[in-house]
């Protein structure tokens, strides 16, 4: 039994579901996973890494699946870096199929409204709307990486690889400010997650 089946067997296939990953998927799962209403959280940075194989994220999205973007765990993707997720993704699907697979504002939508819907909370996250929360990422269109690509600065997110957000608002707070995260915690939980990995892994 397929694990899609298997899925539609246990009651998991509805409308409260998505599944991380979702590489190896037939035309059958595809068509399922869609009529039911599920969702996928796409993890292309962590699927390169670990060689598991390129999602078929063009059908999914042709069906009218849910799609966002996730970094998956810290042990499959060291960055857990949302703007490297999002060029991955466009690149993994163009490499698949072709240049006209996904365009840059297809996997920008995956990273904010994809996500949102994908979770469910898309009445309050994922876009900037009254009554939603107050999260935004600004990035600076006159820096080095950016030069030349003003003429459409959405699909220069993507393309020319800005590295990080400039400024981040998470829900109305600032967290990032010129580029550096305002946290005067930051230095101490570095030296505590570094004291933590070296146990993990049996260091002194």
């Amino acid at each position: 039994m397929r694990p899609v089946d298997f899925m539609e067997k246990v009651g998991w296939l509805n409308e409260r579901s998505w599944f991380a990953h979702l590489v190896w998927l037939s035309d059958e799962d595809i068509k399922k996973l869609a009529e039911h209403d599920c969702g996928l959280a796409h993890c292309p940075s962590s699927n390169m890494r670990l060689g598991s194989g390129i999602a078929r994220v063009k059908e999914m999205k042709e069906a009218g699946m849910r799609i966002g973007l996730a970094v998956d765990g810290s042990s499959s993707n060291d960055t857990g870096n949302m703007l490297l997720e999002i060029r991955n993704a466009l690149m993994l699907q163009r490499v698949l199929k072709g240049a006209d697979a996904l365009s840059p504002r297809d996997v920008l939508e995956f990273a904010t409204l994809g996500g949102a819907k994908v979770l469910r909370m898309d009445d309050y996250i994922g876009s900037i709307e009254p009554g939603k929360s107050a999260d935004l990422a600004a990035f600076r269109l006159d820096t080095l990486s950016m030069a030349g690509g003003l003429s459409d600065p959405l699909a220069s997110l993507v393309l020319c690889d800005p590295h990080k957000s400039d400024l981040v608002i998470i829900n109305g707070k600032i967290r990032v400010q010129n580029g550096r995260i305002v946290d005067g915690e930051l230095s101490e939980l570095i030296k505590r997650h570094n004291e933590i990995s070296c146990r993990l892994i049996g260091g002194d």
